[in-house]
């Protein structure tokens, strides 16, 4: 068995593979929720003009507002497709997907490159759905290898650098949209290609760096491989402990060869791992999180912020995510993932409360609109720090790998479809609600912190086959769903 010293530096490759994949994986996914909001007037007057020179007349405002919305739209549409597209590809090697999908990712770029030249909004278009799919996709497969490469006793943490990456595309985003950098009319378009730098780095070095390990043993046979690749990322040592584990795992996967989707949401012995993971990210993106980062500029605008302040804030804002997401990689291992979930979401609940009572008093005094910017502040740490920063372990750990690509691909497509919806909606509801639409995600916050309460096992240090026997454990009136049938018989 070896023991890794989380406390001092790696002595593999595992450290720069962990930076490859973050950059190239979930920081796509971050960069592009918020990299277009400072550019959206300059694309605005693109689509304007554009449609002139084609047409010799203005658009209508509707036309305008409708192009727009398919820009920002076909994003998630982009995502909900790169996500579900995983499952066919589930048995390939993971080093070829990454770099397969970043070679899409930099077509994309040279689309939105090329589009202000063409004055094309139709390439814009078609380059934010391919950045899309390959966020989708790549998010998918950044948290899978992750959780391949990781040894039982630091997963938490390897696999929560997805979240980091994400928070710092976030952060990246909004610092480069800054009128002092490419926040400008004339880079708008090279400002939507910044990302594919990193699928480049991503493609040329890759090749050179491990497969993932539990990928070679479970699904190729290969120990030798495997304890190799474990070598190269972690250092010299036997992985008695992991390659034992993977081990058991292979051996139950051989009973039960892996499902797709379908199969899985018909499989009664993961039944609860299910609805708590589908649960958790339900109420992670009903939260109120993907809304700060679509309407943040809007949001602090009705709070009375003035307007040449909001950008500055936006990326405070993202600077608290990623330094929390740090921490809570720090901790997370150390504390373990049931209390992140549970008094996160209370925390955050707490939050939306205080941002619906000083919404109400914005007008009573200046400062008070200060007081609802450091809410948003405290609940981006407390989303970062608790289930936002919790989420990606917990969903390499519930499931085997018979199961872990399909339950990926189907968490991720619930995670784009309602990143959409919320998109769509929350116009609406700050419409039809004002200040009170916040309570809504207060109740989702709420109901987030009593199910994982009384329904989460803690996963903190143990093996996959554990964690289902776990769940297994869990009944309800006395029946578990991994018994086809329970007969109580009371006298």
């Amino acid at each position: 068995m070896v023991v890794i010293n989380v406390n001092s530096p790696t002595r593999g490759k595992s450290l720069f593979l962990i930076f490859i994949l973050g950059f190239g994986g979930s920081f796509h996914c971050g960069y592009h929720a918020t990299g277009l909001s400072s550019p959206s007037p300059y694309i605005q007057r693109f689509i304007n003009s554009s449609w002139y020179d084609r047409y010799e007349e203005p658009p209508p405002p509707q036309t305008v507002t409708m192009i727009w919305s398919l820009i920002v739209s076909m994003y998630a549409v982009g995502g909900l497709f790169g996500a579900g597209s995983m499952k066919f590809f589930s048995g390939t090697e993971r080093k070829k997907i990454v770099i397969c999908n970043s070679f899409i990712t930099i077509i994309g770029a040279c689309i939105m490159f090329t589009s202000k030249k063409a004055n094309s909004f139709e390439m814009i278009i078609v380059a934010r759905t391919l950045y899309g799919f390959c966020a989708g996709f790549g998010a998918n497969i950044h948290l899978l290898y992750l959780g391949e490469i990781s040894p039982t006793n630091i997963r938490g943490m390897v696999t929560l650098t997805s979240s980091t990456f994400m928070a710092l595309g976030k952060l990246s985003g909004q610092l480069l949209g800054l009128s002092e950098l490419l926040g400008r009319e004339d880079l708008w378009n090279i400002l939507l290609c910044v990302p594919a730098v990193f699928s480049v780095i991503q493609i040329v070095v890759l090749p050179f760096l491990p497969e993932a390990p539990r990928y070679l043993f479970i699904q190729k046979g290969n120990d030798k491989a495997c304890k190799k690749a474990l070598q190269s990322l972690w250092g010299p040592g036997d992985y008695k402990q992991e390659l034992d584990e993977m081990l058991t795992e292979h051996l139950a996967i051989k009973a039960a060869p892996p499902n797709t989707v379908l199969q899985l949401l018909r499989d009664r012995m993961v039944r609860w791992q299910l609805i708590i993971i589908c649960t958790i990210h339900c109420c992670n993106q009903l939260s109120g999180m993907s809304v700060i980062s679509i309407f943040s500029f809007d949001i602090f605008l009705e709070a009375g912020i003035p307007k040449d302040k909001i950008r500055y804030i936006t990326v405070g804002l993202g600077l608290s995510e990623i330094l929390t997401s740090i921490s809570s990689g720090l901790l997370i291992d150390h504390i373990g993932r049931r209390p992140l979930f549970w008094g996160g979401y209370g925390l955050m609940a707490t939050c939306w409360v205080l941002v619906t009572i000083t919404l109400n008093l914005k007008d009573s005094a200046l400062w008070v609109s200060f007081i609802i910017a450091s809410l948003f502040v405290l609940f981006i740490f407390f989303f970062s720090g608790g289930p936002g920063g919790g989420l990606p372990s917990l969903t390499s750990e519930l499931f085997t790998q018979s199961n872990r690509t399909a339950a990926i691909v189907l968490t991720g497509s619930i995670r784009w479809l309602l990143f959409a919806v919320v998109g769509l909606v929350f116009p609406f509801l700050i419409t039809a609600l004002s200040s009170y639409c916040f309570i809504l995600f207060a109740c989702v916050c709420l109901l987030g912190c009593v199910f994982t309460f009384f329904l989460l096992p803690e996963t903190k240090g143990k093996t996959l086959v554990a964690i289902s026997e776990d769940f297994k454990a869990i009944t309800i009136c006395g029946k578990s769903f991994s018994e086809e049938t329970v007969v109580e018989t009371k006298f």
